[in-house]
């Protein structure tokens, strides 16, 4: 089973893979889903005023059309969360930001900022990345690093995250692509590679042809022996972990591209002749894939290209003052009190002579597990990614 083979068999090809167009039509129906529901919400808060106080006019205010959040103010909005979230991350030195950032912006394409703030759920998507990850921590020293939250205040919304992102927790990212890859151009550097199964040169003659290449971005001299060509591979590994640990997160990257593509786009970035090199060495020039492949990585360099600044500008943060401003004013108000849901779900079942919780979740997860292998595409599990791209998901890894 070659790599590719491999991570087809994975719930983030099958469930978290989508081309543009799904992703696009998959928020759209999210946010229009939400809005409807926060209009039916308000219209229910209406009606009741009005039954309370039938001769008052104290339910007008209630009454009001709701002015909801675009598609475009809840991406603002979840891409800020985000942000926060790797700021959290990294101020407790948890080595879970990515996995943690994904289940994030996993949660948010079929759930609405207008339903669940991502202020409540993203302590949750911290730690839940944490035990995902085997890297546990009591929920109580957890909770204490957080002003002004509960341990209450984490559990209450860990099944509906785990619902949300139908209970896969694997996240397959880039990084271990990007240290194999890097691994190998230093093999080539040092005159030990060996080149792709249709490469003629031998490993000295390959390292002679990367001390030609032409200089990275920003300098304008060639390698001229193997110790400068070792740190210009260096210094290019850096930069692109870098932008892996930024603009892949921050972006749809990993919801359109393969970990493979994604690092390789950061390896173009970063040094666009040492990723030519590296591809002239896997793929042979005649073969047509090359160009459909350095097609894609350009798609997906230009993406990562146009990330979120790390810390938003005066503009930006107008712009989100704006937004959490409107969203206070539009959230569903039937799912603010995440904690009184969480006591109401585990009460409810045993006083309505039911088995309880328990049996409730595995119930429930043994729906979710049997819905997606049964239904691979559906609402939640969108058309398979190499169906629509045109290149095949076989980047060399």
């Amino acid at each position: 089973m070659t790599e590719d083979d491999f991570y087809r068999t994975s719930t983030q090809y099958r469930l978290w893979s989508f081309t543009p167009e799904s992703l696009a039509s998959l928020r759209a129906t999210t946010n229009a889903t939400a809005a409807a529901g926060v209009k039916a919400a308000f219209r229910s808060l209406k009606a009741y005023a009005e039954h309370q106080h039938p001769s008052q006019d104290g339910s007008a205010a209630v009454g009001q059309e709701v002015d909801c959040l675009t598609i475009a103010e809840e991406q603002k909005i979840v891409s800020y969360y985000c942000l926060q979230t790797l700021s959290f991350v990294d101020f407790c030195e948890y080595p879970t930001k990515a996995t943690a950032v994904q289940y994030l912006k996993r949660f948010y394409l079929t759930n609405s900022p207008m339903t669940y703030h991502p202020k409540e759920i993203m302590p949750t998507a911290v730690y839940l990345a944490m035990k995902s990850e085997d890297n546990f921590h009591y929920v109580r020293s957890f909770a204490e690093k957080l002003p002004n939250i509960t341990t209450e205040d984490i559990l209450a919304p860990e099944f509906l995250l785990t619902q949300g992102l139908r209970f896969t927790f694997d996240v397959r990212h880039p990084f271990h692509g990007l240290e194999g890859g890097f691994m190998e151009l230093l093999a080539y550097a040092n005159g030990k590679g060996q080149g792709g199964p249709l490469t003629k040169e031998s490993p000295k003659e390959i390292r002679d042809i990367m001390l030609g290449l032409a200089p990275p971005p920003g300098s304008s001299t060639k390698s001229d022996n193997v110790k400068e060509l070792i740190v210009r591979i260096q210094n290019a590994h850096g930069k692109a972990k870098e932008t892996l640990k930024t603009s892949a997160l921050l972006t749809d990257a990993y919801f359109l591209f393969t970990p493979s593509q994604i690092w390789l786009s950061t390896l173009l970035l970063v040094d666009e002749p040492l990723a030519r090199f590296y591809l002239e060495t896997k793929i042979p020039a005649t073969s047509d894939l090359r160009v459909r492949l350095f097609t894609t990585l350009q798609r997906c360099a230009v993406m990562l290209r146009s990330s979120p600044a790390a810390q938003p500008g005066k503009e930006e943060k107008r712009e989100l003052k704006r937004i959490d401003k409107k969203l206070a004013q539009c959230r569903n108000p039937q799912k603010m009190d995440l904690v009184g849901m969480n006591k109401a779900q585990k009460r409810d079942p045993e006083q309505n002579g039911g088995s309880g919780l328990a049996d409730q979740v595995a119930k429930k997860r043994k729906l979710e597990r049997e819905k997606s292998v049964k239904e691979g595409e559906n609402l939640f599990g969108p058309p398979s990614l190499m169906r629509h791209l045109d290149v095949p998901n076989e980047a060399p890894s």
